[in-house]
């Protein structure tokens, strides 16, 4: 009943959960229908394999909108988006080796869920 004056939230609400993903502790608020979700935000989820990329990408994108799945982004079915990527994908975009960047970029654009083969196979391309 804590706070029921200002959060307007029936009594016996869950207001907080915590969770760990990939071994990073997120807390969520449930800040009911004055607070919506929406792009300007997105949880990153560093994955070192495909196979990781395949996990984290199969699980958070079920029950949530198909058309939200766009280079390596979803949104799941709470509406939250979420960025699965490639752990050495930062490092391939701040090389300075501009052909390799546009190669990189040009591969990751086709995508929904990242092939980590494909986009090194597009980085390293001549």
């Amino acid at each position: 009943e804590a706070g029921k004056e200002i959060h307007k939230m029936k009594p016996g609400l869950v207001m907080t959960i915590d969770f760990i993903i990939a071994g990073q502790r997120f807390m969520a608020l449930n800040g009911g229908p004055l607070f919506k979700f929406n792009e300007s935000i997105s949880f990153m989820v560093n994955c070192d394999t495909q196979g990781e990329i395949d996990y984290y990408w199969d699980k958070l994108k079920k029950g949530g909108d198909p058309k939200a799945l766009q280079c390596g982004w979803l949104k799941d079915q709470f509406g939250v988006s979420w960025q699965i990527v490639p752990s050495g994908l930062v490092k391939m975009t701040a090389d300075k080796n501009k052909r390799k960047v546009e190669n990189l970029m040009g591969a990751l654009m086709h995508m929904e869920k990242l092939d980590i083969k494909k986009l090194e196979k597009a980085f390293n391309r001549k």
